[in-house]
């Protein structure tokens, strides 16, 4: 049976690219949902098909496996590859999806993602320069100690789906990433799936409030290349 992968707005949906670029990388098939963002709360029209009302959401005929770091799990153990076969990469990838998973609050709430636009970002509070800080380092350790061209080597895993949403972020805002990690930027932005959901983020016609406001408290767009 065939999965059925449930996302949210290409633009807006950091925590829907994850599975989704994981599973076209990986060739794993599935049926693509997109449940695009309400013009106000999504709460309870999401609530009809994942159980925290929240997106990504994976289905396996009647199981429904919610959250991103969940739906990688649950993959994981029905598909190689998800993770790196190396047991030190492994074991290096694991710890650093965790972290992206859990943590980097000031990345997210100071740079949101938005794939369609350029932004001149306000200045950098001292939580935000911490967590760039410490992407460029964790990227670093990967592509130094396995070797690249991805974070656990030479095949796409988990780790680099999970830190996919930061790469749109380092080019909308412009954050500096290092020469090492700006490489793995413009490797990861020349995927075949990451231009398939930049293309769709581009044509989205719609628009959500919360994120759009969002926006506007990050910096001053400089750009806009979204479908008006």
């Amino acid at each position: 049976m065939t999965y059925t992968l449930i996302t949210a707005n290409r633009n807006y949906s950091s925590w829907s690219l994850r599975p989704w670029v994981l599973m076209h990388m990986l060739g794993i098939p599935f049926e693509d949902r997109l449940e695009p963002f309400g013009a106000t709360s999504n709460y309870d029209a999401f609530r009809a098909f994942s159980p925290t009302g929240q997106v990504p959401v994976l289905l396996d005929g009647q199981r429904t496996i919610y959250d991103s770091l969940g739906i990688t799990l649950y993959l994981a153990d029905r598909h190689a590859g998800i993770w790196p076969s190396d047991e030190a990469a492994r074991a290096w990838a694991m710890c650093a999806v965790s972290e992206m998973h859990g943590g980097f609050s000031a990345l997210r709430n100071d740079c949101t993602m938005n794939v369609g636009v350029r932004v001149k970002p306000k200045p950098m509070s001292d939580a935000l320069k911490r967590d760039v800080a410490r992407i460029r380092e964790i990227w670093v350790q990967g592509l130094d100690c396995f070797g690249g061209p991805f974070l656990g080597g030479g095949q796409f895993t988990a780790a680099d789906a999970f830190f996919a949403p930061v790469a749109f972020r380092v080019r909308t805002y412009g954050l500096d990433v290092g020469r090492a990690g700006q490489s793995w930027v413009d490797h990861m932005l020349a995927l075949a799936p990451m231009l398939a959901w930049e293309k769709e983020a581009l044509t989205e016609s719609w628009r959500e409030i919360g994120h759009e406001e969002e926006l506007r408290t990050c910096g001053e767009v400089t750009a806009d290349y979204r479908l008006s």
